[in-house]
Formats: structure tokens, sequence, C-alpha cells
């Protein structure tokens, strides 16, 4: 029973291919075209029900399944068809939908054999319909429409898998990066306490031993622990101080290699100027978060960055020439929430506009400090 509550509960279909799957289930609207002129019989509603009862899984299925399985989730829409072509016409639906659903067999000369499958079985069912005019009237759809459509499923299942082979690729190349990071904080940290600490451990011991017998030996130990206190104090800040000067250039660094990953053309224009730590941290985060948003969901072929200093202003711009066209196609999810909040919280603020692509425009005070 839960079970059977959880297939009920969804998602019935991979949450990647969005709403139009569901949308395309409009199409079944040709089915019922004969009903407009002629109302059906008892017998005929019945079986109308028990087709969708069995389609409308069989659709859905059909999303989630690949390889032979695809074969028969076409194969079985097909016979569905090929059942109802001598009462409904619309029938040439199925067959739209089965070509479609090649877009699961991974082989591109598979696919397109399937599709012509499809194509082949819709030409047999069509000699089960005697009347001439409503022969073609089933054929026209099939012969018109489910090339195109076969091929488009394909097509963007292709395209899907290749910037989900990508974004795989590119989240390998961020987790290697960040364990060679802390590996090398480590070994540098370890390079810079060591020796001092281990030397602070022997002379507190030795003034220790000091303080009963010799006051001014031991005073002079106490001083020189003192001295290689600050000393190493200071080393640790001028490392902390390095990794933060080297957050924005690492940002940049991954964002040139995301870009050519993804072939987008970069045009980088970015000035070398002094930043506080806060202010960088936000810069660095909002260009990887943008780039991201770029490979991910723009389609873009071309990507600019630029960084100025504008007033004591340090402004981050990022533009594609994706495919948002209006603020409609702007999508404010996390991303974009996290880079508002960030620059708020340093005094800055995200602008963006949709025109021939997106463009990102981050102003953050220079000298904001944490």
């Amino acid at each position: 029973m839960n079970k059977i509550r959880q297939v009920l509960a969804g998602p019935w279909i991979p949450s990647e291919h969005g709403k139009m799957p569901y949308f395309w289930l409009g199409s079944l609207g040709y089915l019922g075209w004969k009903y407009v002129y002629a109302a059906p019989g008892a017998l005929e509603l019945a079986m109308l029900a028990l087709t969708l009862a069995v389609f409308l899984p069989l659709y859905c299925a059909s999303y989630w399944v690949s390889g032979w399985r695809t074969v028969g989730c076409m194969l079985a829409g097909c016979l569905i068809g090929a059942a109802w072509v001598r009462w409904n016409v619309g029938a040439a639906s199925f067959f739209i939908f089965a070509a479609a659903a090649a877009a699961g067999l991974r082989q591109m000369r598979h696919a397109m054999l399937a599709i012509a499958g499809v194509v082949l079985l819709g030409l047999l069912a069509s000699l089960q319909v005697d009347h001439p005019q409503m022969r073609m009237m089933f054929l026209m759809p099939i012969l018109t429409i489910t090339l195109p459509v076969g091929v488009g499923a394909v097509m963007d299942a292709r395209l899907r898998r290749s910037r989900q082979a990508l974004l795989r690729k590119q989240e390998e190349v961020e987790h290697m990066a960040t364990i060679a990071e802390r590996e090398r904080i480590s070994r540098d940290l370890h390079d810079l306490l060591g020796h001092s600490l281990s030397l602070i451990a022997l002379k507190a011991e030795l003034a220790r031993k000091l303080v009963h017998r010799d006051l001014d030996a031991c005073a002079r130990e106490v001083g020189d622990i003192e001295t290689s206190a600050r000393q190493a104090l200071a080393e640790v800040r001028a490392a902390v101080t390095g990794y933060r000067e080297k957050g924005l250039a690492h940002a940049l660094a991954s964002a040139r290699a995301s870009l050519a990953a993804a072939e987008v053309q970069l045009d980088e224009q970015v000035e070398r100027f002094d930043l506080a730590p806060a202010a960088e941290n936000v810069v660095a985060l909002a260009l990887r978060e943008a780039v991201t948003n770029v490979v991910r969901h723009a389609g873009a072929k071309r990507c600019s960055v630029s960084l100025a200093l504008e007033h004591g202003v340090a402004v981050l711009r990022i533009a594609d020439d994706g495919q948002a066209r209006s603020e409609a196609d702007i999508r404010h999810g996390n991303g974009l929430c996290g880079m508002r909040e960030r620059a708020a919280s340093v005094g800055g603020r995200l602008a963006l506009r949709a025109r021939a692509g997106l463009e990102l425009e981050l102003r953050v005070p220079a000298g904001v400090t944490t």
C-alpha cells in the first residue's frame, strides 16, 4: 500500500523534463475530435476509458526506461493506435507519442530506425481505414508530425545527457580542486606552525625548569616565547591573507575552466585592485554562481566577465548571449537569492537584466571589512 502511495504521489515524470510532458498530453484531444460530431456509444466510452487507463502509465513509464524497454513502450503505443484506427482516426496521436519515446534510445542510429518503424507501422495501420478521406486524415499527422517530433525528442534527450555529463565532470573537477586546496593549506600550516610551536614548547619547558633557579634566564626564555608566538601569529595572518587574495583568482581560474569545458567563449576584462576580505568573498562567490548558471541553464555561446573599481565600489559585470529575453526567463532560485543576500550583507546590491541574454551587475564597496 505504501509503495502504491509513493507511485501515486509522484513525480510521474522525471523532474529534469519540467512540465512540458504533461502539456503534450493535450495532444490526445485529437482523439476526441470525432466526438464533436458523433456521440460515442457506451461500449466505445468504456473502451476509451480503458485505453487511457493503459496509455497514461505507459506514457509516464517511457520517460523512466531506456534500451529495449523503450522499444517496448513504443511498440505498445503503436499497437494501441492500430487497435483504434478503424473507429477513430485520432489514433494517430498514439503513433506520435511512440515516436517521441525514441528519446530513450541512446544510439542515434537506433533511435532513427525506431522512428522509421513507427511511421511504417502507421502506414500499415492506415490500411484498416476504407474511406479515402478518413485514411488521409489519419495519415497526415503521421507523415507531417511524427518525424519532426521524434527527431526533436531524440536531439533534446542527447543535449540533456551531454549537459548532465558536463555537470558531473565540472563537479568532479571542483571536488578534486577542493581536496588539493585543503591538502595545500594543511601542508602550509604544518610548515608555518610546526617549527614555531615546537620552539615555544621547548622554551616553555626550559622556563619552567629555570623559574626556581635563575629568574633572569627564565625571564629571557619567557621573552623568547612571546617573540616566537608573535612571529607565528604574524606568519599565520600572512598566510590567511594570501589565501583570501587567491579566492578571487581561484574563482576566475575556475570560471575559465568551466566555460572552456562548456565551449563558451570568454571575454575577460578584470582589473587588479585591493578588496576587503568580505567584499572579495562576495565577488568570488557571485562570479562562481553566475558562471555556473551560464554553463547549466543559459545555452550561451559567449560570456563576458568584467571587474572594475568605480569610485571605491567593486563592480562585477557578467553577460551572456543565452536564451533569456525578458524578466520571465530569469530563474530566481537559491543561487540568485544567495547572491542578493551576500551583497546586501556588505552594503552592496545585485541587478539583473534580460535582453539578448542575461546581464548581471554586482556592486560591492571595496573597503567593507568584517
